[in-house]
């Protein structure tokens, strides 16, 4: 017996994550896109080592990538 095969083509990456808010993977935090045309993500405001909320995070103020990862410099 042979299966019949299904059209899946309509059904949306669940990786795609270019629809949707990109947050930080670290704390949680939603992240804005950059300003300058280049495919990161950074924290809104940071001030002095602290996110939004306020909390104190390492990776506040490095560049993100579109899975809310921080950056490492190579």
């Amino acid at each position: 017996m042979t299966y019949p095969v299904y059209d899946t083509s309509h059904i949306p990456d669940p990786l795609d994550v270019r629809g949707g808010p990109v947050t930080c993977a670290a704390c949680g935090c939603r992240l804005r896109g950059s300003d300058d045309g280049r495919e990161v993500w950074l924290h809104f405001a940071p001030l002095g080592g602290r996110d939004a909320r306020g909390c104190r995070v390492d990776c506040v103020d490095k560049p993100h990538n579109s899975r809310g990862k921080a950056i490492l410099p190579a």
